[in-house]
């Protein structure tokens, strides 16, 4: 048996709000395999998409942000969400929301479908904990 904190589950659903895709600067951490999945979205190539939407960071890249702070692709909602990036798709299955119990009341004060929805297993938490972590170390 797990001592995890969360060894019961956690419950999340994407409410679709966008509060975690507007207002404060930040980085969308992209994937190749993101990028990919973007352009054939979008029907237009990996090179154009890049130049259109991505910014470079060191050696990784970026979604791009409006003056705001909001996602390029945000527009009353995510206009990429089928194949949102894995960044994305992680949310909020975050370390430092996973970090202790306090740390997912914060995230649910933050995110109205923290604490609703479908209720995922540890191992679920735990491997988009990972995927997560992943998405970080690939930037690094």
């Amino acid at each position: 048996m797990s001592d995890c904190w969360y060894e019961k589950g956690l419950r999340f659903e994407c409410k679709r709000c966008g509060d975690c895709c507007r207002g404060e600067p930040g980085y969308v951490w992209v994937t190749e395999a993101d990028i990919a999945r973007i352009a054939k979205k979008l029907k237009i190539g990996t090179k154009n998409l890049k130049k259109k939407y991505i910014r470079k960071v060191g050696n990784s890249y970026s979604l791009i942000e409006m003056s705001n702070g909001d996602c390029v692709f945000y527009s009353n909602g995510c206009a990429i969400y089928e194949v949102r990036p894995d960044q994305c798709r992680t949310f909020p299955f975050w370390p430092e929301y996973l970090s202790s119990p306090h740390a997912w009341a914060e995230a649910a004060r933050r995110c109205p479908g923290v604490g609703s929805g479908t209720s995922f297993t540890e191992e679920e938490v735990d491997a988009r904990l990972k995927r997560i972590r992943d998405i970080l170390s690939y930037r690094e």
